[in-house]
């Protein structure tokens, strides 16, 4: 079973390096971490602190969209293109093809990270701002990035591309803004919203606890819990994705 998802997986990331969107998105995202140095010169306030700030948030911006577009569109090009059908006709089962496209773009997604932190630390470099807490920062966007992969690979098996696509950045908007629910909670009189706050509260993705951008950039010290505690969310929310995925294909019509 592993070598059959090893297979799939090192498949996708060779057609995934060849897409052209990627590389678009990633000279986006160095001209956007190198800009940082322009905007600090700018913009009231510490150069230290816009420089981290706004490179984070180019890393972040950028690895959603390759997690969104090149996740889906690898995932329902087979689909459109018929190669899926070549692919079952072997000894492989729609679950492992499922996972192993999901692998694939966790590859994809490692080193687009990588070239983008290497390029991100160089800049820092030269204006003397490295900051090992970063590492820890870039790592918990990645956990997001993996989470949004498996959101984009679900929606993939579940719609058409471009309502794929829509309903998985809606999802990391939201997932952003969940701590809003707690607050409508509060302000509700009403038993059975707030009932449902919570329960959307506990079902849509927190993507929060990937996210400590505010906390590296001003100096708060971050604890071990915070990182093992979304460490073990990525797991079993994403868990819980991928098997929703892998079910939802394995009933899937293929026409």
């Amino acid at each position: 079973m592993l070598a059959r998802i090893n297979a799939i997986a090192l498949n996708t990331f060779r057609e995934a390096i060849r897409h052209r969107i990627l590389y678009l998105l990633l000279i986006f995202a160095v001209v956007m971490i190198s800009f940082a140095q322009i905007l600090s010169l700018l913009t009231v306030g510490s150069e230290e602190k816009v420089i981290k700030d706004f490179g984070l948030a180019s890393i972040d911006l950028f690895g959603v969209l390759t997690a969104v577009f090149i996740g889906i569109g690898l995932v329902s090009r087979e689909i459109e293109r018929r190669t899926v059908y070549t692919l079952l006709t072997k000894p492989l089962h729609r679950f492992e093809f499922v996972l192993g496209k999901f692998a694939g773009l966790a590859i994809t997604l490692l080193v687009n990270t990588g070239v983008m932190t290497l390029w991100f630390f160089l800049v820092l470099l030269i204006k003397g701002m490295l900051d090992g807490a970063l590492v820890i920062a870039i790592l918990l966007l990645f956990f997001q990035f993996l989470l949004i992969t498996a959101l984009a690979v679900l929606f993939s098996c579940l719609s058409t591309p471009i309502l794929a696509s829509v309903l998985t950045l809606a999802l990391y908007v939201v997932g952003h803004l969940l701590w809003s629910l707690d607050l409508l909670a509060a302000r509700l009189t009403s038993a059975s919203g707030r009932a449902l706050c919570r329960a959307l509260y506990f079902v849509l993705p927190n993507l929060g606890n990937f996210d400590i951008k505010g906390e590296v950039v001003h100096g708060v010290a971050i604890g071990g819990s915070r990182v093992g505690w979304a460490s073990l969310y990525l797991v079993l929310y994403g868990s819980a994705v991928l098997w929703t995925a892998c079910a939802i294909f394995e009933r899937k019509e293929l026409q």
